[in-house]
């Protein structure tokens, strides 16, 4: 999961840190450990509050259609997967490793991430939650594939491979859904967790999209059933499935793209101008797919418009890091977003498994109350603020003692 830059396209040189990789990924899981902050609470203690409303907004995630800040956590997570790509294969080219050495690393990363994945889903569970939605598992599944692409293009070096798998991908994963057949008038809404007269859900042909009656909700009924579960899976009630994963590595391929330029720059100029055209493109297709009905904008069964606007945030966002932290050389300034970057599996861990331990141990060891010294509106952020510091400084003292985990 750690990103590498060569000095030069060849497998000979040691691999350097890209700065700006590093504080985009640390940007992410600082969002990400962020939720501990409860910022709805804060924004329920003063609903007259705007501005509280806005954060609230951009730290949940939309119902079904548009977009918020969380929204982008984890396609910018696996979009950074692919931009990591090209400098861990020439990271292990330089080692002199076999390809099916390589191809041994990426089957065991891939493992590893499925069952991470499955085992954090499986926390507070009476057994093994055997679902595939997670980020890590989303990720691990579509690996190999992506690493395939990728080796093949390093040989060839050129990307209009990469684009027509992405579009294999996109347009394949569109017709799924297009083809699946809609509810009828004898349809069972029970059996979908939602209602026929849900305010988020489509008309049209937009329709094919809506949650839990969609193709990936179906696959879901049959696939996740073969696995021993406490009851028979009926549907998710956020309405997330497996099949994501397919144009999750799409979004992780926009990435392969954006690794392979920023490898192979010439000029920072060319890079940013590449990257801003590519997102305006991005968005572009996602707009008008979304606008004319064709294919909306939805994160949680990630569409193929989905992955083409996320993308092109991705691009975005990339750019913005890349032009400060590097091309301005403001890398001090990021230092704080660069230590939880450059350990990006150990932050999705803490934050995923450890910040209830520390809200108790606050309360254990400072009193019930200690976190309502500005009024119990704010409570959840003062204890938030006060767990992010404490992963903050566990995730500094890793840096310090260059404790990283890697898969």
């Amino acid at each position: 999961m750690l990103t590498y830059l060569t000095l030069k396209d060849t497998a000979t040189l040691p691999p350097q840190r890209v700065s700006s990789v590093d504080a985009y990924r640390g940007f992410v899981m600082f969002l990400m450990m962020a939720e501990v902050l409860r910022l709805s609470r804060v924004a329920e203690a003063y609903p007259d509050s705007a501005f509280w409303a806005f954060l609230d907004f951009h730290q949940s995630h939309v119902p079904w259609v548009g977009c918020s800040l969380h929204d982008l956590i984890q396609p910018s997570f696996s979009f950074l997967v692919g931009v990591a790509l090209p400098y861990s294969m020439a990271s292990r080219a330089s080692k002199n490793q076999t390809v099916p050495m390589m191809w041994f690393h990426t089957i065991r990363r891939s493992l590893i991430l499925i069952l991470l994945g499955i085992f954090l889903r499986s926390m507070h569970s009476e057994q093994t939650n055997f679902t595939f939605e997670d980020t890590l598992t989303q990720i691990g599944l579509g690996y190999p594939i992506l690493f395939a692409l990728g080796f093949a293009t390093e040989k060839i070096r050129r990307d209009a491979l990469i684009w027509g798998v992405l579009a294999v991908i996109l347009v394949g994963y569109a017709a799924l859904f297009a083809l699946y057949p809609l509810p009828g008038p004898d349809f069972d809404w029970s059996q979908t967790g939602t209602t026929a007269d849900w305010e988020h859900n489509l008309t049209g042909f937009a329709a094919h999209w809506n949650k839990n009656t969609n193709a990936a909700w179906a696959f879901d009924r049959w696939f996740l059933n073969l696995f021993p579960r406490e009851k028979p899976f009926e549907f998710n009630g956020g309405g997330y499935s497996t099949l994501s994963f397919i144009p999750t590595l799409g979004t992780m391929i926009l990435g392969l793209i954006a690794g392979k330029w920023l490898k192979s720059a010439p000029s920072s100029e060319w890079l940013l101008k590449r990257f801003a055209m590519t997102a305006g493109i991005l968005f572009a297709l996602a707009l008008i797919l979304h606008f004319t009905g064709l294919n909306p904008i939805v994160k949680r069964i990630w569409t193929p418009a989905w992955t083409l606007f996320s993308g092109g945030c991705a691009f975005l966002l990339l750019s913005a890091f890349y032009f400060v932290v590097d091309v301005k050389d403001r890398k001090s300034s990021f230092f704080w977003l660069i230590v939880i970057g450059t350990n990006s599996i150990a932050a999705y861990l803490i934050a995923d498994g450890f910040g209830s331990f520390i809200r108790q141990s606050f309360k254990i060891h400072l009193g019930q109350r200690y976190d309502a010294v500005f009024g119990d509106g704010y409570a959840s952020l003062v204890s938030g603020a006060l767990i992010l510091l404490v992963m903050w400084l566990i995730l500094r003292w890793m840096y310090k003692k260059k404790i990283f985990i890697k898969i």
